[in-house]
């Protein structure tokens, strides 16, 4: 019987940008693995925690890759992947985006080059998609990104000497020919170019996977926030995400803990979870 594996990533400092440290990003990463092991029955063997200085793009992407081999191999048939980090942007090299920008994800090794993101130490969305796009039809993929997907700046709610805090970072002046301050926000799905118009007008859209799921802290226009909850900090998505399973015993479909932690939120931040999946999985609670 094909078996499962788990990633959580959790990254609060980054080698050569003191002033991008986070707090609650590593209690995330830490928190989904128990909610794992607690709720939904993976063993220590099948989960792998890192953090901080171990979350270079190096090492999460050859953890995500032999993950992938694995399951083509037929070793797994369910992956679940959470990164809790900044969220950024950079130039598409791969003209897949309308708006010349791809949206990005900021590993502990993050670095600059000729005044732009320097690929080897960035993880681009197309990285992750252009992987999980190879995992058979059978293999059920649950991601969830506590980043941001925007840099509008964070409206949250204030907790004192406590403030949420943005999980986004600006690109370098010489990423784009104009800054912007907007992201369309990442997809398991992309444009596919060339193809057939739909009945509407728009290009069909390429999905990645029937059975991918993501969950991500906000919209496109949002950002996620690094806030403080009960004494410690957690990413607001991560708190939420993490205290509906736990209340619910993991009861409730994917779609109703999407929308409990929506009500949780509305009152105190100023972000909107998302779920991105069939409408089968959306239906189904989180069980493997």
């Amino acid at each position: 019987m094909a078996g499962k594996k788990a990633l959580f990533v959790g990254i609060n400092k980054f080698a050569n940008y003191s002033q991008f440290t986070l707090n609650g990003c590593v209690n995330d990463a830490r928190d989904m693995a128990a909610l794992y092991k607690d709720l939904l029955g993976f063993k220590a063997t099948e989960m792998t925690v890192i953090a901080d200085a171990q979350a270079t793009k190096a090492n999460i992407m050859s953890h995500l890759n032999a993950m992938v081999a694995d399951a083509k191999a037929g070793k797994l048939n369910y992956l679940v992947f959470s990164l809790s980090s900044h969220g950024t942007q950079m130039n598409d090299t791969s003209g897949d985006e309308p708006d010349g920008k791809d949206e990005a994800f900021v590993p502990y090794d993050i670095a600059e080059k000729s005044g732009a993101w320097d690929p080897a130490h960035i993880i681009s969305d197309d990285e992750f998609h252009d992987l999980f796009v190879q995992l058979p039809a059978g293999v059920l993929l649950e991601v969830y990104l506590d980043t941001c997907h925007s840099g509008t700046g964070l409206r949250g709610a204030e907790f004192g000497l406590h403030a949420p805090r943005a999980r986004y970072i600006a690109p370098p002046d010489q990423e784009f020919s104009k800054k912007t301050a907007r992201m369309r926000g990442f997809t398991l799905e992309r444009p596919v170019r060339g193809a057939k118009k739909g009945a509407k007008g728009g290009a069909k859209a390429a999905v990645a996977g029937a059975n991918h799921i993501l969950w991500t802290g906000c919209k496109a226009n949002q950002t996620s926030a690094d806030a403080y909850f009960n004494g410690r900090y957690n990413g607001a998505f991560t708190y939420y995400f993490v205290k509906v399973m736990r209340d619910s015993k993991n009861k409730l479909s994917r779609k109703d803990v999407i929308a409990k932690m929506r009500a949780l939120m509305k009152s105190g931040f100023a972000q909107t979870p998302q779920l991105e999946g069939n409408a089968t999985n959306r239906t189904q609670a989180i069980v493997y």
